[in-house]
């Protein structure tokens, strides 16, 4: 039987990992093929709001009650406050069962046994507190411990981890299964689980990365994190001085980045730039031997995949297109959405990638499919953005508290993070970028002439796009998509 106290002192925990914010979080079983790391006195914990698990040290351990407030100052993100909310109610959950246990018993008073409180994790496994095996079992008589409900710090974060020589705080990644969809697709989906060391396993090829923006950036951050070996090169080469530091190696010209890797990746801003960086000076193509793999990441437009296909192809290289949904933030996370098409070999050879820098990953048949399906996506976001903006506008010109307006929407149908966010970042005149408003807007007129091609109307789009466009003329091109509210107040 599981003494009560031992219960409250083993159940809710997390941990502090370099430059992460403190994060709440509660020890579970790791799967049974997960050695903890050795050396380290550590528990393997879940992190409340989100599919994350780590390794933590003990002394890295910070009771929770004690550092609540504390930590709600540092870091006052939705996603934090929903994992506090998480803890919380799991706590009351806890207390109803412990009172309702001691209030049962035999005729003779004895206490019914409880069995340890549990969460029900995505996957389905019942895993429970995990006591600690150097502890030994609490008694009566025991002192009463000290609370170990903790904050820890966790993944799902945002902040990037210290670089720190043999540091066990490695994120527990997200092992992919790969599930047939009726379709004809092919979805990677996360699962709660890991390889080696509380770690993904790095694929043993090398790694080339072209474009070190909002979202390349991150990619190679979590990249480097999970122990792939990156050779980089950015446009502007002082971007990439971070990234040496953190371990990755310089590229001096696309060309030399692609002849020295076995897989190379690009994530640049748009068609012109993506097909410069193959058919220029110095570019991809003249690097790219036989075997060789080309990933284009960037949104452009089918028919610019299609030409960097044929001529990666024309030299034997192996081609894939993997753009990506989501944000500066979305990014840093590791929590990208990645919609892949082309030779379906390398994009199993770069399974380790995509665990590395995404959440979920999609397969979409031939080259070209991605970059429509991407274009699709980021044509309804920017149409969204652009019609909660004019709802912001429309709720002051008519006399209404937009806050309200912004309390009234996150309770309904369409609360999300997203809206949130956005909403929160224009009331507070907060623009800084987290996916440029210049590049959604490139993105809707990709998609109105897809439209076009297909001889299919799309009038949303239309409008949304000159929205945005009177925001370019404003100045705006440099900040969050979330700027095109001031297209509606100039």
């Amino acid at each position: 039987m599981l003494h009560r106290r031992k219960l409250r002192r083993h159940v809710i925990r997390g941990g502090k990992l370099g430059r992460y914010p403190p994060w709440p979080g509660k020890i579970v079983s790791p799967p049974k093929d997960l050695k903890k790391p050795r050396g380290k006195k550590c528990h393997f914990v879940k992190f409340f709001g989100t599919e994350d698990h780590a390794w933590i040290k003990v002394e890295q351990l910070k009771p929770y009650h004690a550092h609540k407030d504390e930590m709600i100052k540092i870091n006052k993100g939705k996603r934090f406050q929903q994992a506090v909310d998480a803890v919380e109610d799991f706590l009351k959950k806890a207390k109803g069962k412990e009172q309702n246990a001691d209030g049962k018993g035999d005729s003779k008073g004895k206490k019914t046994p409880h069995k340890p409180l549990k969460i029900l994790e995505e996957d389905d496994e019942d895993l429970s507190a995990l006591k600690d095996p150097s502890e030994k079992d609490l008694t009566d008589s025991d002192p009463e411990p000290s609370t170990a409900e903790r904050l820890g710090t966790g993944p799902g974060s945002g902040f990037k981890w210290e670089s720190s020589p043999g540091s066990s705080m490695e994120p527990i990644s997200k092992r992919l299964k790969i599930i047939e969809e009726d379709t004809g697709s092919t979805s990677i989906q996360a699962a709660d689980s890991t390889a080696i060391n509380g770690s993904i396993t790095p694929t043993d090829k090398r790694i080339g990365f072209l474009g070190l923006g909002l979202m390349g950036s991150g990619i190679v951050s979590n990249l480097l994190k999970m122990g792939h070996v990156v050779t980089v090169w950015n446009r502007t080469a002082e971007k990439c001085d971070l990234f040496i530091q953190e371990g990755a190696r310089l590229g001096r010209t696309p060309a030399e980045v692609a002849s020295m890797c076995d897989i190379t990746f690009s994530c640049v801003s748009d068609p012109k730039a993506a097909r410069d960086l193959v058919l220029g000076p110095s570019g991809v193509l003249q690097g790219i031997r036989p075997g060789k793999c080309y990933i284009e990441m960037s949104t452009v437009d089918p028919e610019t995949i299609t030409e960097l296909s044929q001529v990666i192809t024309s030299r034997g290289g192996r081609f894939l297109e993997a753009p990506v949904a989501g944000s500066q933030q979305v990014s840093n996370d590791g929590m990208l959405v990645i919609l892949a098409a082309g030779d379906r070999s390398v994009y199993e050879d770069c399974s380790s990638c995509f665990q590395a820098m995404g959440k979920t990953s999609f397969f979409l048949g031939e080259a070209g499919n991605a970059a429509r399906m991407m274009l699709i996506l980021n044509m309804v976001q920017g149409s969204f953005m652009a019609t909660i903006a004019e709802g912001l506008t429309l709720a002051q010109a008519t006399g209404q508290s937009q806050q309200t307006f912004l309390d009234i929407l996150c309770q309904g149908q369409m609360a999300s993070t997203f809206v949130d966010q956005k909403c929160q970042n224009i009331l507070q005149g907060n623009f800084k970028p987290d996916y440029y408003l210049k590049h959604i807007q490139k993105d809707l007129r990709l998609a109105i002439s897809m439209g076009d091609m297909a001889n299919h109307p799309t009038p949303m789009a239309a409008a949304a796009n000159e929205v945005y466009k009177r925001a370019k003329a404003l100045d705006q091109s440099d900040n969050d998509i979330s700027a095109v509210y001031r297209a509606y107040i100039h």
